[in-house]
């Protein structure tokens, strides 16, 4: 009889996932590889779902709570990034699938990358864990419209034997099909770095990989995106559009490349699929033979101007580049310059503790030295170097004390104390063991609430006696203008949005870690919404 499960993979237990009779059957005499089958609407009533979140692991994974309309094309790109997807199995119904891949290794990678960055599909988050089959056996005649997509994925996957001498696969899909953008920097007044780009590009989906590099004097980027669409998307949104203000001009088109093959994480080349790469202690991060064909780098320097950072709203960036530090990727502190010097100051108003406190919202800093004897500049020392990058991306350009203050990497690796004895003016201070430090906790929420500096504030820690009047007498006190104001359900937290960044920036240094009473201690951070 049609439709019976003839070969389960022997010795794998059934579990609370196991294909019943009457769904799907094996087919020995397909010369294909790997066959694709979409269950019916019968066929749904026999699954049952994972219940386990955390099996062991299986080159299988289950996929739940996908958007009505998914297709097969997208659940299958999920999976392309971490090696040959071999089989899917979509039930429609369920809004779920059955994603198999070559390996049980690159089913690990795949379920440890997505653990940390929340996969999205159609805009809606989605989840994916490891199934208790250990195998899918499915017959091809059943859906043939999916089997026609997988056998054109396959000329993808087909791709991922290195070509001899470069670092990247190479297929015979057309330019427009494929996933890998390159990216070439016009117009570069002022460093972009590795995660600038994530941070800009992560708003169009996953951002796989990247690498960058100087060519022809240009700087230039191939960035991979988890599907091809989200490359088309982002091509079509940012092609043309300009980082910061007047400069640094995105010079967007498709890659012949499909895949790239990331060496090391460092600040030219990241893996997100791969925390577990070598940082390559400063050697190149291509292989000789593709480094070769490159231009020899060159160090990008700031040249001066009134730059503010391009406005996109991102909520998937910074989350993801904690996502990728939060996961222990080696090298990201060790690849990344820790040391921060900030320029352009009002050296009237700042102090090591403003800085601190602003600086403090990107990474946990650690000491703050205000230049004896040019005190419009200061050294900043984060944590990691991903910290570091996270700092400057977001708060160069940005208005502090009525002056636009520009950020760079220093080329000094940790910020020395003064002599002891010596009185610095107070110009100095170590924060390494300040109880204000936000990301000192492993996988902190705070990871996930990075965002660019804006007008709007998310205020927590707040204790019932505080009403909303009382709040928008103390941040009006900081010199602005409280435009709106809005409690969330349980009072504990709060938005509030003053009239402009500069203004929110100012109560942000003032109020954050303000004590309310009642042993409450305000937080204030960026929030992504408006009132």
């Amino acid at each position: 009889m049609d439709g019976i499960v003839t070969d389960v993979a022997v010795g794998v237990k059934r579990g609370s996932d196991e294909l019943l009779s009457g769904s799907v059957l094996s087919s020995p005499n397909s010369n294909m590889s790997s066959m694709v089958v979409t269950a019916n609407g019968n066929d749904n009533k026999k699954f049952k779902s994972d219940d386990k979140m955390d099996g062991a692991p299986s080159r299988v994974l289950h996929i739940r709570k996908l958007p009505g309309e998914v297709t097969e094309t997208e659940v299958i790109a999920l999976g392309l990034p971490f090696g040959k997807v071999t089989n899917i199995l979509m039930l429609k119904g369920k809004n779920q699938a059955f994603l198999e891949l070559a390996t049980e290794e690159a089913a690990i990678t795949m379920v440890n990358y997505y653990s940390a960055v929340t996969p999205h599909l159609r805009n809606q988050p989605i989840y994916i864990q490891y199934s208790n089959h250990k195998e899918l056996k499915t017959d091809n005649t059943l859906n043939q419209r999916a089997q026609a997509v997988l056998q054109a994925v396959t000329a993808v996957q087909a791709s991922n034997a290195p070509i001899s001498g470069t670092t990247v696969s190479e297929s015979a899909v057309t330019p427009a099909q494929s996933p890998v953008l390159r990216i070439i920097i016009d117009n570069m007044y002022y460093p972009v770095t590795l995660d600038v780009l994530h941070q800009i590009f992560s708003k169009f989906g996953a951002v796989l990989k990247i690498i960058t590099f100087t060519k022809n004097n240009q700087f230039q980027a191939l960035l991979q995106f988890g599907d091809p669409v989200n490359a088309q998307q982002a091509k079509q949104a940012l092609d043309g559009q300009n980082i910061y203000n007047a400069c640094c001009t995105l010079r967007i088109d498709f890659s012949k490349l499909v895949n790239l093959n990331v060496k090391y994480n460092n600040d030219k080349s990241r893996d997100y699929t791969r925390p577990d790469l070598p940082s390559g202690d400063g050697q190149p991060t291509l292989d000789p033979a593709i480094a070769a064909a490159f231009a020899k780098e060159t160090s990008l320097l700031a040249v001066p101007g009134a730059l503010s950072p391009l406005a996109i709203p991102n909520a998937a960036a910074a989350a993801a580049a904690a996502a990728a530090g939060r996961v222990g990727m080696p090298g990201v502190s060790a690849g990344g310059n820790t040391v921060l010097l900030v320029s352009n100051l009002n050296e009237e108003m700042v102090t090591p503790q403003s800085l601190f406190t602003l600086f403090g919202v990107y990474g946990d800093v650690q000491r703050v030295k205000i230049l004896y004897n040019k005190k419009d500049s200061a050294l900043i020392q984060m944590a990691d170097g991903n910290q570091s990058q996270l700092a400057m991306s977001h708060l160069n350009g940005q208005k502090m004390y009525g002056k636009i203050i520009r950020v760079t990497l220093s080329k000094h690796q940790t910020v020395q104390l003064p002599r002891e004895g010596l009185d610095d003016q107070g110009l100095t201070k170590d924060f390494g063991n300040s109880p204000l430090h936000r990301f000192k906790k492993p996988g902190s929420k705070n990871f996930q609430n990075i965002f660019p500096p804006s007008a709007t504030l998310h205020l927590s820690n707040i204790p019932p006696s505080v009403a909303e009047e009382d709040l928008r007498t103390l941040f009006a006190n900081t010199g602005g203008t409280v435009k709106a104001f809005k409690f969330f359900q349980d009072h504990k937290m709060a938005l509030l949005q003053m009239s402009t960044v500069e203004e929110a920036i100012q109560a942000l240094i003032d109020l954050h870690n303000y004590n309310l009473g009642e042993s409450h201690h305000l937080r204030v951070s960026f929030s992504k919404s408006t009132i």
